[in-house]
This record gives structure tokens, C-alpha cells and sequence, in this order.
């Protein structure tokens, strides 16, 4: 009984954790690319807090309940495929923790840069430029986790 309603906030929470990430990725591109220090400033301060009020709250939720789910079901945590979806959910992890922090470096320059009515620096470039790396790894990590999470191969069980 208590199966399907954890399974049900597991996905729920899967949608938003990739949603999220995939929205404040476009979000911050979209407006980099516009070249706008008020707008820059603006975006990326909002980019923090949907990843703190959606992103981190879902992970939290995500990994929780999927590891209930395997207990409930019984698969091994030694199965290939629970192996692959975890360590693709720690890469993740790992890779969005420095996001994090790099978003609020960005954030904080572009805020600065646009109460001075001044360019932004070199180093929003570079923390940008890093961002941008380490959501790569973390946007194929989880790419892989929905995989594993919705096609349990057999030859993986």
C-alpha cells in the first residue's frame, strides 16, 4: 500500500530535480547571452533559489525514495542497474554541489557589477565557464539514472 505513493512522490521529485536543472540551465544561458549586467544580475539570482527551493529539496527526496523503493521491492544494491543509478545520482551530486556555489559567485559579481552600472568581471566568465563544464557530467549522469530507473534491464538485474 505504501508502494505506489512513494513511487508516485519518486517520480514527481525525479520530474523536478531534472526539470529544474534543465530550466536554470536554459534560464542562465539565455540570459548570458543577452549581455544585460541587470538582467544577468537578476537571473542568476533567481537561478540560486530555484536550485535551492526545487533542486536540492528534490535530490534530497529523490535519493530517499529511491532507495525505499529498492528496499520495498527487494532488488539487490549490488544489481548492476541500482549500482549504475546510484553512482550516476552521486555523480550528479558531486557535480552540483560546486554548481551551487559557482551560481552564487556569479550571482554575487553580476549584482555588483550592476549596482556600479559596470561590466561584468573576468572571473563571472570563468565561474560561468565552470558551471557550464560541470552540468555537462551532471546532465548525462542523470540522463543515464532515468534510463536505469525506467527500463531496470534485465541483463542488468
Amino acid at each position: 500500500m505504501l508502494y505506489p505513493w512513494i513511487k508516485i512522490i519518486h517520480i514527481i521529485s525525479a520530474a523536478l530535480l531534472f526539470g529544474t536543472g534543465l530550466g536554470t540551465a536554459f534560464y542562465m544561458f539565455y540570459v548570458n547571452g543577452q549581455k544585460n549586467t541587470a538582467l544577468i544580475a537578476k537571473a542568476t539570482a533567481a537561478v540560486v533559489k530555484a536550485d535551492w527551493l526545487f533542486t536540492a529539496t528534490s535530490g534530497v527526496v529523490q535519493g530517499a525514495t529511491g532507495l525505499l523503493l529498492i528496499h520495498i521491492r527487494g532488488f539487490s544494491f549490488l544489481s548492476i542497474w541500482v549500482l549504475g543509478s546510484i553512482i550516476g545520482y552521486i555523480i550528479a551530486g558531486v557535480c552540483w554541489l560546486p554548481v551551487v556555489w559557482l551560481q552564487m559567485q556569479c550571482r554575487d559579481l553580476a549584482l555588483t557589477a550592476s549596482r556600479h552600472h559596470s561590466p561584468l568581471p573576468k572571473e563571472y566568465y570563468l565561474f560561468f565557464r565552470l558551471w557550464t563544464l560541470l552540468g555537462i557530467p551532471a546532465f548525462l549522469a542523470l540522463i543515464v539514472v532515468f534510463y536505469l530507473m525506467t527500463n531496470k534491464p534485465e541483463h542488468f538485474l
